[in-house]
C-alpha cells in the first residue's frame, strides 16, 4: 500500500508489495526491493539504495548529502541491505569520494536518533544504540553491540562480538570480543555472556580469553605480545581475527 500522501519521484524504483506511508518522500536515483515498510515521514534521498524486508520508522532520513567539505557533489550512494530495523529519526548519510558508499548491511537494529557519517560501513548483526554518533569511515564489523549515546571518532573500527557501554567515547579502535567502557574508554574484559550467547564454544572462549590475557598483561612491543599469542594461543579463526585486527588498526588500539 502506497498513501497518496506520498511523494514518490517518477524516476524512483519501488519494489513489490511495499508499504509507504503518509508523508514520505522518495527522490530520483532511489531504488528499494521488495516488503519494505515505510511508516509516516520517512525520506530517501537521491542515492538511496534498500534490500528486501526492511522496516523504516517515522523521520528517518537517507541519503542525505554528507557533511564533509570536500564533498564536491560526486556520485555516491548510501546502501541499505535486508532485514533491518531503522527507528526513529536515524540518519544515514550518502559516502563521498573516499569510499563512494556508505552501508548498513543485514539484519541489523538502528536505534532512535543514531547517525551514520559519510562512508560508514556497519556490517550485519549489530545493534546500534539511541542516539549514537559514528563519524565518517567508521567500521563496525558484525554482532557488535554499541550502547546509546556513543560517540565514534572518524575513521576508527569496532570490532565483532563487541559490547561498548553507553555514554562512551572513543577516538581509538575497540578490539573484537570484548567489553569496552568507562572514562577514558577501556578494555573492561571479555563479553562472556555475548559470545555464550553466540554459540562460541568453551574451548573457542578461552583461546579469545588467553589471547586478550597476553596482550593487555604482559609487557613489551605490542608486535612482541602479538608473537606471544602465535606462539602460546592455541590458533582458530577468532584469535587470527584478534591478532589482525590489532596488526591493522590505523588509530591505535584501546588500552
Amino acid at each position: 500500500m502506497i498513501s497518496p500522501l506520498a511523494y514518490i519521484h517518477p524516476e524512483a524504483v519501488i519494489g513489490e508489495n511495499c508499504e509507504i506511508g503518509p508523508f514520505c518522500y522518495i527522490d530520483k536515483n532511489v531504488v528499494i526491493g521488495n516488503n519494505n515498510k515505510l511508516m509516516n515521514g520517512v525520506t530517501l534521498l537521491y542515492g538511496t539504495r534498500m534490500g528486501n524486508n526492511n522496516t523504516v520508522f517515522p523521520g528517518a532520513v537517507i541519503g542525505a548529502v554528507p557533511q564533509d567539505l570536500k564533498f564536491q557533489g560526486e556520485e555516491t550512494t548510501a546502501e541499505i541491505g535486508d532485514n533491518n530495523t531503522i527507528r526513529e529519526n536515524v540518519t544515514i548519510n550518502r559516502g563521498t569520494a573516499a569510499k563512494g558508499k556508505t552501508v548498513v548491511g543485514n539484519n541489523n537494529l538502528l536505534m532512535e536518533g543514531m547517525h551514520a557519517g559519510h562512508d560508514v560501513i556497519i556490517n550485519n548483526y549489530c545493534i546500534i544504540g539511541n542516539q549514537t554518533k559514528l563519524a565518517g569511515e567508521v567500521i563496525v564489523d558484525d554482532c557488535a553491540i554499541v550502547s546509546s549515546t556513543t560517540l565514534v571518532h572518524q575513521f576508527c573500527r569496532i570490532g565483532g562480538y563487541v559490547m561498548v557501554g553507553g555514554g562512551t567515547r572513543t577516538s581509538q579502535d575497540i578490539p573484537p570480543f570484548i567489553i569496552a567502557g568507562r572514562e577514558p574508554v577501556a578494555y573492561c574484559g571479555l563479553n562472556i555472556v555475548g559470545l555464550r550467547r553466540r554459540g562460541f564454544a568453551p574451548e573457542v572462549i578461552e583461546n579469545i580469553h588467553n589471547a586478550y590475557r597476553i596482550i593487555y598483561q604482559e609487557k613489551g612491543l605490542m608486535k612482541e605480545r602479538l608473537q606471544m599469542v602465535r606462539e602460546q594461543v592455541p590458533q582458530c579463526k577468532e584469535v587470527d581475527y584478534i591478532i589482525s585486527f590489532f596488526e591493522q588498526s590505523q588509530r591505535g588500539v584501546i588500552k
